[in-house]
């Protein structure tokens, strides 16, 4: 905001006033501004004078510059707005004014919070009678004064509220002052209070921390047999022994060291005396007779006093934690197989389906005799073996696409019986307990069945004299996570056998995979590891319970499903359906960059009616699609492709047509990169039958706007 001398200087620069230039009177009045700023510094009082005539706000300013700062208003607007950014000692207010008149003004002022106690006193020419002071009383003025006024009575009135606002503004100062200094105090107080308590909770804290760690302090001699001088009570906690079994003993703790990791700890602790520390792990018999391992570190320590050195350290139980690696190892071992396996996988599935392809084109195509057919039964049940072994594989990895539904156990009964019966043999018995009082499960119905055979063959070639097979369920809660398992509910299918048994160092190898312990050519070692990985790919968890010489229980854990079982869909016949919908058959934008697979799927679609035209990746087929977007009326993509994927294939479609059909077909895929193709997409896996083919073009062409197919 400008101080008084600018505004001095731009007001009053041109007028004349009584026949004098008012320019000499503005340069005398800011040169008398300027040395009572200088004398009187930055902390005035503000008077504020509202009045409409510029001379009489001249006056006002010349008689009151002694008393403090005094700010001009030339109507009640401005004053007004001056209020809201400064605050004043005393408001001279004229009562005639255009506008917002003197008692107007008082009003509004008034009803301020800022300024409705400042003091108000009233100028006035005329307006001398009793009413008229009166309503200026009641807007809230303290006194009067009458033009022409007397300088001198002006500057004493004046001066009584600027004393008045000054000493007003000191006490509170001093109140202030007098506030900070005791809210200092207390908060020296407080923080003194506050520093008591958290040194005691720290030293509390301290105690509890140290006698909840598995570690414990020790000091011990440097010489053999290394004896303990000093031990904390935390050793008991570890060890089960009280200090005392240690510190008076000095042989007892190197006695309990196991004999293998006994010399390594021997060298370090002697190799201290030169290096000046040592760090050694070691497993240790505790009391109960189990050994557990310990991350024993320590300095060495000069005698003090003329007592002889010594080595001061901490014994931590790392037990849970070289178990913990152990497991993590295991996992990355088992993860980093299994991306191998999958990417194995995938190229065998486009050479199988290739083979099962052209072996359909051949017995469509050629007239053969008994013997060609059988040769060429015998190659497509071969092919059909590889398939289901690169099934296995991606069961492992956990890239198989499932298709989990809500599946009731017991209704597996007449099926598994079926299955089973005629490969065990006369000497097993098998023993199927599962009822209707179980819970429906959220799974894949034909990998299931897949997996309780697996576990069924494993438990069979355990038994070669002959045993029981017993598969029964429980109903689970999981309330607190578990290392392999989240919280919910679960169905606990148990696969139990009366066999040999896996030996305790063999529980953790037998889900690895191509580890087996049958003999070469009984066995691909891929069983178990298929059936973990198709667990954990359903949300569940294999855990194996074995005694050797007593039986194996295999316990497969299935998330409980939210849904009641429904009727299975029987098999619809596609051919039937494009003619019941009057549909001819569509033309077909078929995208694979298996050229093979490409050609020989593309003449098995021809060879039942329909137009073909293939590309051979996605970029060639994002430029074909976007050349001619009306001349295909279904997209049939392979997932994994170079550059472009089939998911991007087929959002670039449905920029240019949102209702465009489109079929996705893979040898294997990432569940989260499958769940990004759109929902109406439906998703074949390879190899496929061709009726799978035409059931899932049929299915994207239901699912898509009709209107957009060419009807007959």
């Amino acid at each position: 905001m400008p101080d008084p001398v600018s505004r001095a200087r731009k007001k009053f620069s041109w007028q004349r006033t009584d026949g004098r230039s008012m320019q000499k009177l503005a340069r005398n009045r800011v040169r008398k501004l300027e040395v009572a700023a200088l004398a009187e510094g930055p902390a005035r009082a503000r008077i504020l004078a509202v009045d409409d005539d510029e001379r009489n706000l001249l006056a006002i300013s010349e008689v009151l510059a002694t008393i403090g700062e005094v700010i001009c208003a030339q109507s009640g607007e401005e004053a007004l707005r001056f209020l809201l950014k400064e605050e004043f000692a005393v408001i001279l207010l004229d009562v005639l004014m255009p506008g917002l008149d003197g008692y107007e003004t008082a009003a509004l002022i008034r009803q301020r919070e800022q300024s409705k106690r400042t003091p108000i006193i009233f100028l006035t020419a005329i307006n001398k009678e009793d009413a008229h002071m009166l309503r200026g009383y009641d807007a809230g003025a303290v006194d009067y004064v009458f033009k022409p006024f007397d300088p001198i009575m002006l500057r004493s009135k004046v001066a009584v509220f600027v004393e008045l606002h000054e000493k007003t503004l000191e006490i509170q100062r001093k109140a202030e002052v007098e506030q900070g200094l005791l809210a200092q105090a207390l908060q020296a107080h407080k923080d003194k209070l506050q520093a008591e308590r958290a040194l005691r909770s720290a030293e509390q804290r301290q105690d509890a921390i140290l006698n909840s760690l598995p570690v414990c302090f020790h000091a011990r001699a440097a010489e053999p047999p290394f004896a303990a001088r000093f031990v904390t009570e935390g050793v008991e906690r570890l060890t089960g022994f009280a200090p005392e079994y240690l510190t008076s003993d000095p042989e007892f703790g190197l006695s309990r060291v196991h004999p293998d990791d006994l010399p390594r700890l021997r060298e370090a602790l002697l190799a201290a005396k030169t290096t000046g520390s040592y760090t050694c792990e070691f497993r240790w018999q505790c009391a109960n007779g189990e050994y557990r391992i310990f991350l024993d570190q320590g300095v060495m320590s000069d005698g003090l006093d003329g007592r002889e050195p010594e080595i001061i350290g901490t014994l931590l139980d790392i037990t849970e934690r070289r178990g913990l690696e152990d497991q993590l190892l295991q996992s990355q071992r088992i993860d980093a197989i299994g991306k191998l396996t999958g990417g194995l996988a995938h190229d065998f599935n486009n050479l199988l389906a290739a083979i099962l392809s052209g072996l359909g084109l051949l017995e469509r195509r050629a007239t053969l005799d008994d013997q060609a057919q059988q040769v060429l039964d015998l190659t497509r049940r071969s092919a059909k073996q590889g398939a289901d072994l690169v099934a296995r594989m991606l069961a492992f990895s956990r890239r198989q696409t499932l298709k989990p539904e809500a599946v009731r156990l017991a209704a597996l009964n007449d099926t598994m019986n079926g299955l089973v019966a005629p490969v065990l043999g006369g000497l097993i018995r098998f023993d199927w307990q599962i009822d209707d009082t179980i819970w429906p499960v959220h799974v894949d119905a034909g990998q299931l069945e897949l997996a309780l055979m697996n576990l069924v063959f494993n438990a069979r070639d355990a038994m070669p004299s002959g045993g029981t097979i017993t598969v029964h369920a429980q109903n689970r809660s999981i309330g607190t996570p578990t290392e392999d398992i989240p919280p919910g509910d679960y169905v606990m299918i148990a696969v139990k056998d009366t066999g040999s048994g896996i030996p305790p160092d063999l529980v953790a190898k037998v889900v690895e995979p191509f580890f087996t312990t049958k003999p070469v050519g009984k066995g691909t070692g891929l069983g178990l590891s298929t059936v973990y990985g198709f667990m954990k790919q359903s949300g569940g968890t294999l855990r194996i319970e074995s005694v050797v010489n007593r039986g194996t229980t295999m316990q497969l854990w299935l998330p409980r499903s939210t849904e009641q079982p429904v009727d299975p869909v029987v098999e619809p016949d596609i051919e039937r359906a494009f003619a019941d919908a009057g549909m001819e058959h569509p033309s077909i934008l078929l995208i694979d960059d298996s050229h093979v697979l490409r050609q020989l799927t593309a003449e098995s679609l021809r060879q039942r009616g329909f137009e073909v035209t293939c590309a051979g990746g996605g970029a060639e087929a994002l430029a074909m699609m976007e050349r001619t977007p009306d001349e295909f009326d279904v997209i049939i993509t392979d997932f994994a492709m170079p550059l472009v994927s089939g998911v991007d294939v087929i959002r670039f479609a449905r920029n240019l047509r949102s209702d465009w059909p489109a079929v996705m077909i893979t040898g294997y895929a990432d569940a989260r990169e499958i769940a990004d193709r759109p929902a109406d997409v439906p998703l074949l896996g390879k190899p496929f039958r061709d009726e799978d083919l035409f059931e899932a073009i049929f299915l994207a062409i239901e699912n898509a706007a009709p209107q957009r197919i060419k009807t007959g």
